[in-house]
């Protein structure tokens, strides 16, 4: 895991980089040479005023350094990789090099959007809402350190790419072919930052090829399998879980202690599998994340964690000295990527066969959805959702299959072929 790869400096040598320094002459330079090749442009002197702007406030958004995280890295490198794809695929199939790359910046904006508008209401409670507005606002936009959802991605890029093509007058089914490996090398990459961001982590394990990961992810911050794990109480011996009130149908109605670990602190302060936790220190606990969330406080401040059972007595779980590294999990980020490169292998050698406009983008839509319901099962970092006991992610998984079935029909039935390989565009047949 290497959240961080290095800060570039706001100054080096007492010379300025941002600000009013380097990268702002040399940005000037190149972009003046820009607006002037292009006859003055309107666009042209937007981007370049727009960036302009954005390097003068660098170092006051970033003080210690702008940091470069692996995460965002990743996704840059999917986002070149698909489009080199598409391009290269576009071209035999006549469609220019811009139309693919207007099309790409249309449904990367989109898609970042959607991933993060999804992360940001699916997590607010837990790891958006903040103290004040400002510190809300940059959480909910600090988004290169992961926190994009591959779902709100889709969504967004879909709406853009819809919009693209009706405007353009493209053959939707058609271009959504060609475009679809494209999707999936992008994948392919963001979880390779998943894995070096440490998110979208998978549960404890004891499979020999399981990974750790460090105590922190960043100076001062804590990775998320780690933070995870201490939230509930496993260096401590125990877990939380939600009781069920019987007379209600099993709607949870609060907080217990769901295990303990023989011969553990938690064992050792009289905690018992099934107890009703009431509160942990002077705070009334009503979630399991309310719970996590003060076990992680108790652990980071070195504090003995003060659990209050439901009879009114107090149990102080010493918190032991700190692992470096979190517990072995299931290494889910490999899985996805893997499974993502093979899904753009095949539906790349699957393009030149296709007879019908849709076929590559179905086949993505019926086999993705299923990888990622059966992923979902060795992730922990995705509550139920909808009082269904699935994540969001595989309720959605099942709807998007749904649809792929109904799409496959219709590309069987209706759909013409307007896209042909190493060819050109053709008229519905």
């Amino acid at each position: 895991m290497c959240s961080e790869l290095f800060r570039i400096p706001v100054e080096a040598f007492g010379v300025p980089i941002f600000g009013f320094g380097v990268l702002l002459a040399i940005w000037l330079a190149v972009g003046g040479y820009s607006v002037y090749k292009n006859g003055g442009a309107v666009d042209a002197w937007t981007t370049l005023a727009f960036v302009a702007l954005a390097i003068v406030l660098l170092p006051k958004l970033f003080p210690d350094g702008l940091p470069i995280r692996s995460y965002g890295l990743m996704m840059l490198l999917g986002c070149l990789s698909g489009l080199w794809l598409a391009i290269s695929r576009g071209r035999n199939a006549g469609i220019a090099g811009e139309t693919i790359m207007s099309l790409a910046m249309h449904m990367f904006v989109a898609g970042i959007v959607g991933a993060r508008l999804f992360y940001v209401i699916e997590y607010w409670d837990a790891r958006i809402k903040q103290e004040t507005l400002g510190q809300t606002i940059k959480a909910a936009l600090s988004f290169t350190e992961g926190g994009l959802v591959v779902y709100g991605s889709l969504i967004g890029a879909t709406g853009a790419f819809l919009y693209f093509t009706r405007k353009h007058k493209l053959p939707t089914l058609a271009l959504a072919d060609l475009i679809a490996p494209s999707l999936l090398i992008g994948l392919a990459f963001g979880r390779v930052g998943c894995l070096l961001n440490g998110c979208c982590y998978g549960g404890v394990s004891e499979v020999p090829y399981a990974i750790t990961f460090p105590k922190e992810s960043s100076p001062g911050k804590l990775s998320g399998p780690y933070a995870e794990q201490a939230g509930q109480g496993r260096f401590s011996g125990l877990r939380f879980g939600t009781a069920a009130d019987e007379s209600a149908g099993d709607v949870p109605s609060g907080v217990v202690i769901a295990s303990v670990v023989p011969d553990s602190p938690a064992a050792d302060a009289q905690l018992k599998p099934g107890m009703t936790v009431q509160a942990i220190g002077e705070y009334l606990v009503e979630t399991v994340p309310q719970a996590e969330s003060l076990t992680v406080r108790a652990f980071l401040q070195n504090h003995p964690l003060e659990i209050v059972d439901g009879s009114g007595q107090t149990h102080r779980v010493s918190i032991s000295s700190p692992p470096e590294r979190s517990l072995p999990v299931q290494p889910t980020q490999i899985y996805s990527a893997v499974n993502a490169a093979l899904l753009c292998w095949l539906l790349w050698a699957v393009f030149p066969w296709r007879t019908r406009d849709g076929q590559v983008v179905v086949l993505m839509l019926t086999l993705y959805p299923i990888a990622r319901f059966l992923l979902e099962h060795i992730r922990v970092d995705e509550s139920p959702v909808f009082g269904t006991g699935l994540s969001i992610s595989q309720n959605l998984s099942l709807l998007i299959f749904a649809g792929a079935v109904a799409l496959w029909v219709y590309t069987r039935t209706t759909a013409g072929n307007q896209l042909h390989y190493a060819g050109k565009l053709h008229n519905a047949e």
